[in-house]
């Protein structure tokens, strides 16, 4: 049973540690080149499209959370008067 057991382990663990690396091609270096090449764009936007679009969804999430803030924290050092 026990051996049985081990060679079920394995038999895992080899799937899991010699198929995983050819599934995926490295790309690191593809990376690097956009990255480093000199055209006058900050990092966070070289990635292209998307990249552009996900600053632009996190500045206006951020401009809206601070208006909000603002908005709530004028609301709130003016207390309601109490109508009795």
């Amino acid at each position: 049973m026990r051996g049985l057991l081990v060679s079920r382990s394995r038999a895992l663990l080899r799937s899991f540690s010699s198929s995983a690396r050819n599934l995926f091609e490295n790309k690191v270096a593809e990376k690097q080149k956009i990255f480093q090449e000199n055209n006058d764009l900050p990092v966070f936007l070289k990635g292209g499209a998307l990249d552009k679009m996900l600053f632009n969804l996190t500045m206006t999430i951020s401009v809206a959370g601070t208006g909000y803030s603002l908005f709530f924290l004028g609301w709130a050092s003016f207390p309601q008067k109490n109508k009795m």
